[in-house]
């Protein structure tokens, strides 16, 4: 029987990580509140993702702490004690996210597709979205608002950002400064290109007039990383990594002229800005998962690498290449071609 959702007056959404993916679920919440401006929603969250979207209106939050274990699904069900939901969406294939929805109370349950719906899900929910053979991931999850009756999928994002972020991002960026922003690096590290040509293409962006800026997390990775794309540069770049929070990268990122990032957050954060993006990507499918209005811009071996690895093989849409060297297979000259089609 098909589900009618016109009369919902509650809906709850599990999405609990990533930044990207989360950023991906902030464009189909607005595209559900467009059509159903007086819903009430809630949103069940990772603690760290909450720190980017936590000003969003019209949106309560409840964070899901994980690194509290056990206690942390306890915690979840202390906090939505007494709620029952006319829907809950159930956007992560999870172990963490199934078990964590056993925690919720929905009448209508949507979760993916049999085909997606891994890691269980697919026992803790009674309706699901339509199939897609090659989505990306954005499209993935705006077939939960198509599947709850929303008819507007296109992706549009207002994140809002707290005035004294904004006037952060002024101070380091002002309207007319040509500035690449550089997010090097993801949250493994065979993902992350080397620094040495992370210098090259940096010394060429300051060569060609621009101001160049490392952004991201303040984790020893990123930092040992940045430290080593100054050393190698020819030329004076602005090392960020680590000064900024989530909401204030935000806004740097809405005043960049480009990014440059491989398959990481801050990528997708900057799409949701309209910022240009040339995602660097060569372990999972940038059709996929790449920075997606900037699709266009993608620099992969991706293709290549995943055919010598699987060269008799059919390919599942999300397959992932393995190795630690694969970046190495990204050239100076292909980055910078990008470069100079954006500029």
């Amino acid at each position: 029987m098909k589900a009618d959702f016109s009369s919902m007056k509650s809906l709850c959404l599990l999405r609990l990580s990533a930044i990207g993916d989360v950023c991906h679920a902030v464009a189909m919440v607005q595209a559900i509140q467009r059509q159903y401006p007086d819903l009430a929603i809630t949103w069940v969250i990772g603690k760290i993702e909450y720190q980017l979207v936590k000003h969003m209106p019209g949106v309560e939050f409840v964070i899901f702490d994980k690194s509290q274990g056990w206690r942390s699904y306890g915690q979840l069900k202390t906090a939505l004690s007494g709620q029952r939901f006319d829907v809950l969406l159930h956007m992560q294939v999870a172990l963490r996210a199934t078990i964590a929805s056993m925690m919720i109370s929905a009448k209508v349950r949507v979760g993916f597709d049999k085909a997606r719906a891994k890691e269980g899900q697919w026992l803790v929910t009674n309706h699901a979205v339509e199939p897609l053979a090659t989505p990306h991931v954005l499209e993935g999850f705006m077939g939960f608002a198509k599947a709850i009756g929303v008819n507007d999928l296109t992706p549009r994002w207002n994140i809002p950002v707290p005035a004294v972020d904004t006037e952060f991002a002024n101070r380091l960026i002002s309207g007319d400064d040509k500035v690449l922003v550089i997010c090097p690096a993801a949250s493994k590290a065979e993902r992350n290109w080397l620094p040495e040509r992370y210098a090259a293409v940096a010394d060429y962006a300051v060569n060609q007039g621009y101001r160049v800026m490392l952004c991201g997390g303040p984790s020893q990775l990123e930092a040992d990383l940045a430290q080593n794309i100054v050393q190698l540069c020819k030329t004076t770049i602005e090392n960020q990594i680590g000064k900024t929070t989530l909401t204030q990268l935000l806004a740097l990122l809405k005043n960049a002229s480009m990014v440059i990032a491989p398959d990481t957050g801050p990528a997708h954060m900057a799409v949701t800005q309209g910022t240009p993006v040339i995602g660097l990507y060569a372990h999972s499918n940038p059709g996929r998962t790449g920075p997606y209005l900037s699709l266009q811009h993608v620099v992969s071996v991706y293709e290549e690498v995943i055919k010598l690895q699987f060269p008799d093989a059919a390919i599942a849409w999300g397959k992932r290449a393995k190795g630690d060297d694969l970046m190495e297979k990204i050239t100076v000259e292909s980055v910078i071609a990008q470069f100079v089609k954006i500029a």
